[in-house]
């Protein structure tokens, strides 16, 4: 049984910074590439980084680089998030997901997500 669980969601102001992890359990988590979205209040989904399945290679939307940093620890099976300059536009529920497989591109597997909401 796949399972994602994201963490470290807060009210923080702008210009603030957060952490996201996100634990996974229910398949070997070092053979799959894994992927940030988000949702903003009344809008849709948008894909917000990408990172393959050692580490090395990433990938970030416009609205989000230079601000974000995905990165992952294969030994505790978790992924991570740390999101600095913080702007209210980054409000909004973070999902991580799960690649279908041999690098599809398409996300398979979705947690519950965590809120992030910047204000002041």
């Amino acid at each position: 049984q796949v399972q994602l669980v994201e963490s470290g969601g807060d009210l923080v102001q702008p210009g603030g910074s957060l952490r996201l992890s996100c634990a996974a359990s229910g398949f070997t988590f070092s053979s799959y590439w894994m992927y940030w979205v988000r949702q903003a209040p009344g809008k849709g989904l948008e894909w917000v980084s990408a990172i393959n399945r050692g580490g090395g290679e990433t990938y970030y939307a416009d609205s989000v680089k230079g601000r974000l940093t995905i990165s992952r620890d294969n030994a505790k099976n978790t992924l991570y998030a740390q999101m600095n300059s913080l702007k209210p536009e980054d409000t909004a529920l973070y999902y991580c997901a799960r690649d279908l497989g041999h690098g599809a591109g398409v996300l398979g597997y979705w947690g519950q997500g965590t809120q992030v909401t910047v204000s002041s």
